[in-house]
């Protein structure tokens, strides 16, 4: 008898919170549903603004993915019946029967969301498709889908089934930037719609679900036949056509339309960079979907410049065996791209679509500041510590050679790292340790350094694959006072409704190093007196500008990165098969491009020098030595983290004896 008591109550209790739950349902959805404004048929037209748009910093656009070149309206006696039952065969079955909505759709795609444990499957019958894709955001949000139901009912109400289908048929996206079934057949097939033959419009119908990765067009058309071989059989299911049909047409031969529409030219790895952010947090049919605009950090003008010039500077090494040349330029204070150049020729076969921006390379001599910088920053040498520069086994068996085969005795640091000297820096990691030179990379951005490198003093030589990009990033925490902005791509996103859509926020910028210690390794690479012996002139600009260059075994890679306190510029040259170039370091391969975009892109910033920070110690230091000297007028000046410069002397030299008459 408890036990009977006991349940009643609670099935009571469980039917009035039932009871309950509903009433708010409703009375939530009645509401919404008379909040929700359905527009016209010609402003469902015109609001389908979809595709990818990317501007330059100034407003200027410069890629477009998936855009249609226009749009084309066709009235519905130019729809083929046979594509109006194949959309219906293969994405709605029900759609005379219902009202907007499937609910045993949505209920299958509830089950299938529940089994994979995230929202994938939409069960969207095509008036929802049309609600979601005009006039909702199309992201994968429970209350969006609640709102889609809504306004599927609404514009069934409004429109009728001829309408919604017409609607669908010209507005869908069918991918290669055709929107609408004209624009579909035109694009695929070279004809109008009406034209369309069953085999045709199966094919294309078969598109809509994932228009860019089924197109006939891309890397595996047998997607596409395989789509095709589905709508058919669905029409046979709904008798719309009998098996003899559906077999003529699997096997009809398509002959495509072999005039693409125009590519777009400028920036294209850029571009890609873009959507590839994009991708990590929206999937491709809701960024086409959404009609995203996407203001970019690229300076339109600085990007020709780079192009051009790139152009022009692999016409003057290729007799050395180059090529391939990449060039990046980025706004130390923000991170920010302002060009980025990732092969010479986007459309040479063999090479061009690889971005050599990004491609992990060997450095070389590039990598040596970052060195510096962290024993520098654990003060473990100063600019005037003393490093050996003879012939020196390392460990057990390292023996490194310098670039010239020539050696010095000892020098010091400053020398050491103005010059390029690969013996000193050798030296140089088994003071700091090769683990402290690793950390501090990867506190600088640099992905790619492979954790085995923390036990290799070659990794002071630049032997770890590293980006031109993330090398570049890397030395705008020296232009930036030690603060390491990561690089973007994105300033603004707005989808097709002009509303400002978030993206994932950023890395944060990390303070990688002192003030003081990004000055020192400045002061040192902007050292032109230095490193005459070695460099000339090659590095020196019109006006302050810190610089260093790589070249890597075999003349495989030339490097040259430099920067001022408001821009980074880098510059790659090499092969993309890793074949050696003849004879061509990065001061003769890399450093004239490096110069004249630098000397280009700084005749629109203000100039800029780089300013000492409290905290540093300036002493003049005896060239040999590396300690104070007594008589103001000799040695030069050096910079010293307080607490870190020489208590010592030079040894005055004994004065020779004045000759007696």
């Amino acid at each position: 008898m408890r036990f009977s008591t006991t349940l009643r109550s609670a099935f009571t209790t469980l039917a009035t919170i039932t009871i309950v739950t509903l009433v708010i349902i409703g009375a939530i959805s009645i509401r919404l549903y008379r909040s929700l404004n359905i527009p016209g048929k010609d402003y469902l037209i015109n609001s389908a603004n979809t595709g990818l748009v990317l501007t330059d910093r100034h407003g200027e656009v410069f890629f477009e993915f998936d855009k249609p070149g226009r749009k084309t309206i066709i009235p519905h006696q130019d729809i083929p019946d046979h594509a109006i039952k194949a959309l219906i065969a293969a994405e709605d079955q029900e759609f005379y029967n219902h009202l907007g909505f499937s609910p045993r759709g949505i209920a299958r795609a509830t089950y299938l969301d529940i089994k994979a444990g995230q929202l994938i499957y939409g069960g969207s019958t095509i008036t929802q498709q049309i609600a979601k894709n005009i006039l909702l955001n199309p992201r994968k949000e429970l209350l969006r889908k609640y709102q889609e139901i809504l306004l599927a009912i609404k514009l069934e109400r409004y429109f009728s089934k001829q309408d919604i289908l017409d609607l669908y048929l010209n507005l869908a996206y069918f991918g290669q930037g055709a929107y609408g079934l004209e624009e579909a057949a035109q694009t695929y097939f070279a004809k109008p719609a009406k034209n369309l033959t069953l085999s045709e419009s199966s094919l294309l119908i078969g598109l809509l679900p994932a228009p860019t990765i089924l197109s006939p067009l891309g890397d595996n058309p047998q997607l596409a036949q395989n789509r095709q071989a589905y709508v058919l059989r669905r029409l046979v299911e709904e008798n719309y056509i009998t098996p003899a049909e559906q077999t003529a047409a699997q096997n009809t031969n398509l002959v495509y339309n072999q005039q693409p529409r125009p590519q777009n030219t400028i920036a294209p790895h850029f571009a890609l960079m873009v959507r590839d952010q994009l991708l990590r947090q929206f999937t491709l049919e809701y960024i086409i979907g959404a009609g995203l605009h996407i203001k970019t950090t690229l300076d339109l003008n600085w990007q020709r410049q780079a192009e051009q010039s790139v152009q022009r500077h692999i016409a003057t090494i290729q007799p050395a065996g180059a090529t391939n040349v990449s060039a990046v330029a980025i706004d130390p204070g923000s991170g920010e791209i302002l060009a980025l150049v990732g092969s010479v020729d986007w459309h040479n076969q063999t090479f061009g679509k690889l971005n050599m921006a990004t491609a992990p390379r060997q450095t070389g001599s590039a990598f040596k500041p970052i060195v510096y910088a962290a024993g520098l920053e654990q003060q473990v040498i100063t600019p005037s510590t003393r490093l050996v520069d003879r012939p020196t086994t390392f460990g057990t068996d390292y023996q490194p050679q310098n670039y010239d085969r020539q050696y010095r005795g000892t020098v010091l640091a400053r020398y050491a790292l103005a010059n390029s000297l690969n013996i000193p820096s050798v030296d140089a990691i088994s003071k700091i340790g090769p683990s402290s030179v690793v950390t501090l990379a990867q506190q600088l951005g640099i992905s790619t350094i492979d954790q085995q490198a923390a036990y290799h003093l070659a990794t002071a030589l630049g032997v770890e694959r590293v980006s031109l990009l993330e090398l570049s990033s890397a030395y705008g925490a020296f232009a930036n006072n030690g603060t390491h902005q990561p690089t973007t791509t994105i300033i603004s996103v707005k989808d097709k409704h002009h509303q400002p859509i978030d993206l994932t926020p950023p890395s944060k910028p990390q303070s990688a190093l002192s003030e003081q210690v990004a000055f020192i390794v400045s002061s040192i690479l902007s050292d032109n007196q230095s490193r005459l012996r070695t460099f000339g002139n090659s590095l020196q600009l019109s006006q302050p500008a810190a610089a260093k260059t790589g070249t890597t075994q075999d003349y495989r890679d030339a490097w040259t990165i430099g920067y001022t306190p408001n821009l980074v510029v880098g510059v790659w040259v090499g092969n993309n098969d890793n074949r050696p170039m003849r004879n061509l370091p990065g001061a003769i391969g890399a450093a004239p491009l490096w110069r004249h975009l630098m000397e280009t892109y700084l005749v629109g910033l203000p100039p800029t020098t780089f300013t000492p920070p409290s905290g540093l110690i300036k002493a003049r230091i005896c060239r040999g030595s590396g300690l104070l000297v007594g008589n103001s007028s000799a040695g030069y000046e050096e910079y010293f983290i307080a607490g870190t410069q020489p208590s010592r002397y030079c040894p005055t030299p004994t004065p020779s004896p004045t000759p007696t008459p």
